[in-house]
């Protein structure tokens, strides 16, 4: 029989926290953490906002305990941050006394970095060495660096799949577990805002110069926000044997891949249904026994359209309470999926349903609408977290109250 898959350590950094406890008292007192961008040298740092983390390169080094190394960018240093207080979380002072997998996420890899050069990499008439940052340039590149740097060398993978892929990660790992071929693996992903992604989002017309509105009649596109996050996933038997303390089971997930169209969802919802239902399928689950969906909500009009759409078919006239975290850290892109499942681990730990910001306006289109408020005291024991990528790959999660 398949070992379970539980959750023995998180870490994260994003626009509205440097670690877990920052991330939860932020979403307490509802601050968002999207303004304008203090880091990207861009035409759009007065116009279009985005969650950035607070802090420079360089004080990012510090904080991952690698200043003045050479080959860490901004994206493999917030993995660092994110992964080394993940270990602590879990107890883990040493990651190769066990066998350890990393399956990371990440779409722009070292783009914050090579992306500086680019005109000077063209340009003929200039001359330097430019290319000595192309290296970093490879999404699997920041992977290899935080897996070298903490100790970890076995079962290393990068998954890059749009804005689904840290969920992915997360699916990897827990099936390296299930199949036996690991017992511990850590899993998420690392992303930080660049040029590249503001631009290639803006001119599909994507990005909302005001604060987002998820699910709102007159949301208007999304913001974009960077960060990292993993959680450490071990087998049942690893965790016991540890006497770990488990905060969450991963108990069911599924992916599925609607190809409607290159960038949008199909407007029913399919692929978002289908990963729904089957993620609570195999987890054993019932959909009138999830207390909260952490929506994909991106506050694109397709993807709210589509995602509610799912809501609906799936729930009936029974929808949980559902919102999207996105107006405090913004769409971390390929970190979203590990971010928003820390946010689900903690609405079990602490009794919470966190609040969907910015709401005004039901959609016309459907009869459900996000909870608007702080909801503190409230039991739960299942959660699904949603991310859908570009190409419809979808991407469910149900965490689940692990009852030992």
């Amino acid at each position: 029989m398949a070992e379970r898959v539980l959750i023995t350590g998180l870490g994260m950094v994003t626009a509205i926290g440097d670690n877990v406890a920052g991330n939860l008292k932020s979403l307490r007192m509802q601050q968002s953490g999207i303004g304008f961008t203090q880091h990207i040298d861009t035409i759009y740092k007065d116009s279009l906002p985005v969650a950035e983390v607070r802090h420079s390169t360089a004080t990012l080094q510090e904080m991952a305990g690698v200043a003045g190394k050479d080959g860490y960018t901004r994206t493999t240093l917030l993995g660092l941050i994110a992964m080394r207080e993940a270990l602590a979380d879990a107890g883990i002072a040493d990651a190769s006394e066990e066998p350890t997998g990393f399956i990371n996420a990440s779409t722009v890899g070292g783009m914050c970095d090579t992306e500086k050069v680019y005109f000077d990499v063209i340009n003929p008439e200039k001359e330097g060495n430019f290319l000595q940052y192309i290296d970093t340039l490879d999404c699997a590149d920041c992977t290899q660096r935080i897996a070298d740097t903490v100790g970890i060398s076995e079962y290393i993978a990068t998954i890059s799949t749009a804005c689904s892929s840290s969920a992915n990660a997360l699916m990897f790992g827990a099936r390296l577990i299930r199949a036996g071929l690991v017992r511990r693996v850590i899993c998420g992903g690392t992303e930080a805002l660049t040029r590249f992604t503001l631009n290639g989002f803006n001119s599909l017309k994507n990005i909302d110069k005001q604060h987002c509105r998820p699910f709102d009649q007159h949301r208007n596109g999304l913001n974009l926000g960077e960060g990292a996050a993993y959680l450490v996933l071990e087998s049942e038997s690893l965790a016991r044997q540890r006497h770990a303390t488990v905060k969450a089971e991963l108990k069911g997930y599924a992916n599925t891949n609607e190809a409607f169209h290159p960038t949008a969802p199909s407007p029913e919802g399919d692929g978002a249904f289908a990963a729904m239902q089957q993620a609570l399928a195999m987890g054993g689950v019932a959909p009138e026994d999830v207390q909260y969906v952490n929506v994909h909500g991106t506050a694109t009009l397709s993807n709210d359209l589509a995602e509610g759409h799912a809501l609906q078919r799936l729930f009936g006239n029974k929808v949980p309470p559902f919102s999207s975290t996105k107006p405090f850290t913004g769409h971390a892109l390929a970190a979203a999926g590990g971010i928003e499942a820390i946010y689900a681990v903690l609405a079990i730990q602490h009794a919470l349903i966190f609040p969907n910001l910015h709401f005004s306006e039901k959609m016309e289109e459907l009869y459900i609408t996000p909870e608007t408020q702080l909801k503190e005291g409230v039991p739960v024991s299942n959660v699904i977290s949603n991310s859908f990528g570009f190409g419809g790959n979808n991407a469910s999660l149900l965490i689940s109250k692990y009852e030992g």
